[in-house]
C-alpha cells in the first residue's frame, strides 16, 4: 500500500487531520496576507479610497473566475480521492486530466469575454464615473491571468487530495510571497497604483501555475497528469460537475452577492458604502480562509475512507473537524468584531472609513461566529460524493436567503424606527442610513439559518448513511 495512502487508512485520527490540515491552513492564511496586503497597499495610495471602491467593483469577476476553478478542481479532486480509495490509479488519473482540460477551455472562454466586455461588466456590478476608470485598470491585467490563476488553484486541489498538503501549502506560499514582494515595486516604485497590483498578481500566480504542473506530472505526484488522459472522456467530466456544481454556486452566487451589496450600497450609501464592503469582505476572509484550510486538510481523510467503506473513521473525521471549524469562526469572528478599530486601521487612516467600518463589522460578522457548523456539514457532503444535498446547502445561504433579503428588508423595513436607532452611528455618513444597516443585516439572518439547516441535514445523513450502512455490513 502507497504510504501516503496507508496514512490516511491507519494514522490516528486527530493526528492525521492536523498534519494535514496545518499546511492547509498555512496555506489560506497565506492567501489571506496577500490579498489584505493588496488592500493596504491600494488603500493608502493617494486616492486609496477611490481604488478601494474600484476593487471592490472588480470583486464579483474575480470571484467568478474562482467559482470555475472550484467546479473542475474541487469538483473532480474528492472523485479522484475516492477511485484512490477504491484502488483504480487508473480512474483517479483520467478524473484529473479531464478537469485539468476543463480549467483550460473555461479560462479562455472567461478571458475573452471581460476583455471584449469589461466596461458593460463593470457598470453591470455597481461602476459609477468615479469607479470606473481605476476599476477597468485594474481587470484589464487581472484577466490575462486567468489561465495562471485557474490551473494554479484548481490543480492545487488534486495534489491536497493525495494527502500532499505540505506540497500544496509551498503553491500558495510561492505566490503569495512573489505578490507581497512585487505589490510595492509595481504600486509604488513603478508607480501603477491598481495596474500595479493586478500586474503583481498575475506574474506571481504564474510562478505558483509551474510549480503545480511540475509537481503533478513528476514521479512524487501517486496520480499523475498523463498526456494519455488528455482526450475529453464526457462521461468523466459529468461526474466532475455533478459534484463540483455545489461549490461552482457556492462562488458564483458569491459573485451574484458581491453585485447585489455593491449595487444597494451605491445606492443607499454611494462610494464610502462601496469602499466599506471590500474591507469587510476582507475581514470576512479572515474568518472562512481558516476553516476552508481545516477542510482541505480534512477531506482526504473523509474521501478516502468513505471510498474504502471505513466509515468509523469518517465518523470519527468529521467530529474531529466540527470541533475545529467551530472553535476557529467563533474566536476569529469574536476577536475582529471586540478589536475591530486594530483591523480596520490596518487599511486605511480615512476617519469616515474607520467609524463607518467599525460599526459595520459588529452587524456584518454576527453570524459568522456559528459559520463553522455551515462549512464542515457543506465540505463534508462534497468529500463524500454527496452532490445534490450539497448544491441545495449551496443554494440555500446565498440564493434562497441572502440575495433576496438583501433587496427586501431595506424595502419593507427601511422606515422603522429600529431602523433608524441601530444606523444612527452612520447617519452622518450616508444618505439613507436605516437602508444601510439593512442591507448589512440580510448577511448574519441568512448565516444563522443556513448553518442550522445545513447542521440538521448532516446529522440525518450521518445516522442513516455513515451508522446504519456500518451495521447493515457487520451483519
Amino acid at each position: 500500500m502507497n504510504t501516503k495512502n496507508q496514512k490516511l487508512s491507519e494514522e490516528k485520527i486527530p493526528k492525521l487531520i492536523i498534519s494535514l490540515a496545518i499546511p492547509s491552513v498555512i496555506a489560506q492564511l497565506v492567501t489571506m496576507l496577500y490579498n489584505m496586503v493588496d488592500r493596504i497597499y491600494i488603500g493608502h495610495t493617494v486616492d486609496g479610497t477611490t481604488a478601494m471602491a474600484a476593487l471592490g467593483i472588480t470583486l464579483p469577476i474575480v470571484t467568478l473566475i474562482n467559482a470555475f476553478t472550484m467546479l473542475f478542481g474541487m469538483g473532480g479532486a474528492p472523485l479522484c480521492a475516492i477511485s484512490l480509495g477504491q484502488k483504480n490509479q487508473e480512474k483517479s488519473e483520467k478524473i484529473m486530466a479531464n478537469s485539468f482540460i476543463c480549467l483550460i477551455v473555461s479560462s479562455i472562454i472567461i478571458t475573452i469575454i471581460v476583455l471584449l466586455f469589461k466596461e458593460q461588466i463593470l457598470y453591470l456590478f455597481g461602476a459609477d464615473s468615479i469607479t470606473i476608470e481605476p476599476a477597468k485598470k485594474y481587470i484589464s491585467f487581472y484577466i490575462i491571468g486567468t489561465l495562471f490563476i485557474q490551473l494554479t488553484v484548481g490543480m492545487n486541489a488534486y495534489i491536497n487530495t493525495q494527502g500532499f498538503t505540505q506540497i500544496g501549502m509551498k503553491t500558495t506560499l510561492l505566490g503569495a510571497i512573489l505578490n507581497i514582494i512585487l505589490d510595492p515595486i509595481f504600486i509604488y516604485l513603478l508607480d501603477m497604483g491598481i495596474t500595479g497590483a493586478a500586474i503583481a498578481t498575475v506574474i506571481a500566480q504564474s510562478a505558483s501555475c509551474v510549480w503545480v504542473l511540475k509537481f503533478l506530472t513528476s514521479g512524487k505526484s501517486t496520480v499523475k497528469l498523463r498526456k494519455s488522459y488528455f482526450r475529453p472522456d464526457f462521461k468523466i467530466i459529468g461526474s466532475i460537475c455533478a459534484l463540483g456544481i455545489s461549490t461552482f454556486i457556492m462562488s458564483s452566487t458569491e459573485s451574484l452577492l458581491q453585485i447585489s451589496f455593491n449595487n444597494r450600497l451605491s445606492i443607499y450609501g454611494g462610494t464610502t458604502a462601496v469602499g466599506v464592503m471590500s474591507i469587510m469582505n476582507t475581514l470576512l476572509q479572515c474568518i472562512s480562509l481558516p476553516t476552508q484550510g481545516i477542510m482541505v486538510g480534512t477531506q482526504p481523510v473523509l474521501s478516502y475512507n468513505y471510498g474504502a467503506k471505513n466509515y468509523k473513521r469518517v465518523r470519527d473525521g468529521f467530529k474531529f473537524a466540527i470541533k475545529l471549524t467551530t472553535a476557529t469562526t467563533i474566536i476569529v469572528a469574536c476577536s475582529i468584531m471586540l478589536f475591530s478599530d486594530i483591523f480596520v486601521k490596518i487599511f486605511t487612516t480615512d476617519t469616515t472609513y474607520i467609524q463607518f467600518t467599525r460599526w459595520s463589522i459588529k452587524v456584518f460578522l454576527i453570524g459568522m461566529t456559528i459559520f463553522g457548523l455551515q462549512i464542515c456539514c457543506q465540505q463534508s457532503f462534497m468529500a463524500l460524493g454527496q452532490a445534490k444535498i450539497s448544491l441545495c446547502m449551496a443554494l440555500l445561504r446565498k440564493v434562497i436567503l441572502l440575495i433576496p433579503l438583501i433587496y427586501i428588508l431595506p424595502t419593507v423595513f427601511g422606515n422603522f424606527e429600529f431602523a433608524y436607532i441601530f444606523s444612527n452611528p452612520i447617519s452622518n455618513f450616508v444618505k439613507d442610513a436605516p437602508r444601510v444597516f439593512l442591507v448589512l443585516l440580510a448577511e448574519p439572518i441568512s448565516d444563522i439559518i443556513a448553518a442550522i439547516t445545513t447542521t440538521t441535514l448532516f446529522v440525518r445523513f450521518y445516522k442513516n448513511n455513515l451508522i446504519n450502512n456500518e451495521t447493515k455490513e457487520v451483519a
